[in-house]
This record gives structure tokens, C-alpha cells and sequence, in this order.
């Protein structure tokens, strides 16, 4: 008789595996941001993938006046000149091609579908990349258009509340938001605690987010910390402060309106085709830029520490 404690022979769970139902989850990807930028900035439709910054000449001049209460004194001429050779944005293309074989798209769509979880995976990933040249390209991110007057330095190396309110006294037209990479925010909250004014938190879009002087401080991995998006235990970054929008002359996002196979904004899919050896293509694209509409629009604190944390008693 057989030994009960003996299972060699009985149904093992590797082989019953073979019949069990599994429940699944789509694909999760580890590298996709809530990207908050795109939500808190201004994003203007363009037609011609050609965004033209007119500018006043003079920017601190303004038009005589006659302040008077009789009518004998000549009222004075003049008129506001613009720039002759204003600058002119040219949307840049951020693209990739996902490739999908038909046979896996045919046999292995069910419960998700192959070409549908490919495609989104892909669109997030150059939705990252259109944030990250917001705030980093050479040519139109917003880290390398700052004003040099807009540009100051932390006193003590970390990011205190009289830093942050340096970057409103330089933004200080209808501020919209900081922004800041989580880590900074971090070494933000440790400076308040410190001084016993701790930021208070607002919920926008369903999130919390912690403010202030009553402006919210997003976060973005895209302001890196010593060239990285996940940094080490400490490094420096930069912060910034952003008033958004045409109307207010703030800093806008541009993106191209109207391209075929629209997904959202600026963001195409088209189908490309299927090779000889059963291979679709899909190109994704999208058609991105900012602009800094005036110079007072954004500010920076620059080369601010991450690293520093206090020992309470």
C-alpha cells in the first residue's frame, strides 16, 4: 500500500495548469508618467506645422499720454513697433513604427487585442518623449528659452520657501504652477517642515497636489536630476514656475491640427501596409513644440540639491 505522503503519482499543479482559466491584465509599462504638463499647459492648434512669435520691439516702452483737464495742450503721437524678424517654431516630428505579426494579431487577440494594446503602449511612449523636449530640446524646450533675469539660485543649495517665493516675485503675473521633479518636491516639503509651514494640498483632476501660495507644484520626471529621471539617493535639478496660456502671454504648447489618422492631439496612426512575410506597420506620429510668449512667463531655480534631510529630536 502506498505511502500517503507520497504524491508522485497523483496530478501535479504544473500539469493542472495546463486547464486552468488565468486572469489576465493588459500590459503594464513601467516607464508611463500621468504627465501632468500636458494637462496644466496651454496646448494651441496650428495649420501650417508653422508657429511665427511676433513681438513687441520695445518692451518696456509705452505711449505718451496727456493727462489734462482743458483741451488747448496737443494730445501726443506715437505708435508701438514690432520685431522685424520675430521667430518662427517649426513643429518637430517625434515618430516610430510598431510592427505586428498578422499570425499573433490572428491567433492571440483574445481577451486583449494585439494591435490595439501595441498601439497604445506605443503612443504612450512618444507622448513621453513630446514632455521631455517641452522642458529639455536644444531648440524650443522651455529649460534653454529662460530670460537670464528669469534665471536665479537657490541660497542654500536646497529648495526653500524663500526660493520659491523669489520665482513668484519674477512670475508674479498670474503664475499657473511649479513644476518639479518628484524628488525636488520632496526636498521642498522637508525645507517647510522644517520651518513649520508645511504646503498645504489641493485635489485637481481627482489628485492631490501639494501647493504654494496657493499655486500647485506638479511633478514631472522630466526635469532631471543630475541627467537622470530616477535619480541616485541625491543630486540637483532644476524647478520651475509657469504662467500658462495665449491670453496671458504665458508659455504655450503647439501641435499640429488636422494630420490624418488623429488620435489626439497632434498624434497620428496610419496603417502602413503588411510586408511579404506577414508583418503590419503602423507609424505613429507626433508633431510637437512650446513657446514662451513673453520673457516674464517662466522662471527657474536652478541647481537645486535633492539630498538634504534633517534629524528631528
Amino acid at each position: 500500500m502506498p505511502d500517503q505522503n507520497d504524491f508522485t503519482n497523483a496530478l501535479s499543479a504544473r500539469s493542472a495548469y495546463q486547464l486552468a482559466d488565468v486572469t489576465k491584465t493588459a500590459p503594464q509599462y513601467g516607464n508611463i508618467t500621468p504627465r501632468w504638463l500636458a494637462r496644466f499647459l496651454e496646448l494651441k492648434p496650428i495649420e501650417t506645422g508653422i508657429f511665427r512669435h511676433n513681438k513687441v520691439k520695445d518692451c518696456e516702452k509705452l505711449l505718451e499720454v496727456l493727462c489734462s483737464k482743458q483741451n488747448t495742450d496737443d494730445i501726443p503721437e506715437d505708435f508701438i513697433d514690432y520685431e522685424q524678424a520675430p521667430r518662427e517654431y517649426i513643429l518637430t516630428s517625434v515618430s516610430t513604427i510598431v510592427k505586428i505579426g498578422t499570425r499573433v494579431s490572428d491567433l492571440y487577440s483574445k481577451p486583449y487585442d494585439q494591435i490595439k494594446e501595441q498601439i497604445r503602449l506605443g503612443m504612450e511612449s512618444i507622448k513621453e518623449k513630446q514632455e521631455y523636449l517641452i522642458i529639455n530640446s536644444d531648440d524650443y524646450g522651455l529649460l534653454k528659452n529662460i530670460a537670464p533675469a528669469q534665471r536665479i539660485t537657490s541660497r542654500s543649495g536646497f529648495p526653500t520657501p524663500d526660493d520659491f517665493d523669489e520665482l513668484i516675485s519674477k512670475v508674479w503675473k498670474e503664475p499657473s504652477f511649479f513644476l518639479a521633479h518628484p524628488a525636488a518636491i520632496a526636498a521642498f516639503g522637508r525645507e517647510c517642515t522644517r520651518r513649520g509651514v508645511p504646503p498645504v494640498a489641493v485635489n485637481l483632476f481627482g489628485v492631490p497636489f501639494l501647493t504654494w501660495r496657493g499655486i500647485p507644484i506638479v511633478p514631472s520626471d522630466k526635469l532631471l536630476v543630475d541627467g537622470r529621471a530616477t535619480p541616485l539617493s541625491k543630486g540637483n535639478t532644476n524647478i520651475l514656475l509657469v504662467r500658462s496660456g495665449e491670453s496671458k502671454q504665458g508659455v504655450i504648447g503647439l501641435y499640429q491640427a488636422g494630420v490624418p489618422g488623429e488620435q489626439s492631439k497632434g498624434l497620428s496612426v496610419r496603417f502602413m501596409g503588411i510586408d511579404n512575410k506577414g508583418v503590419g506597420f503602423y507609424l505613429l506620429s507626433i508633431y510637437c513644440s512650446a513657446a514662451i510668449l513673453t520673457d516674464d512667463a517662466i522662471a527657474v531655480l536652478e541647481n537645486v540639491g535633492t539630498g538634504n534631510y534633517y534629524d528631528y529630536k
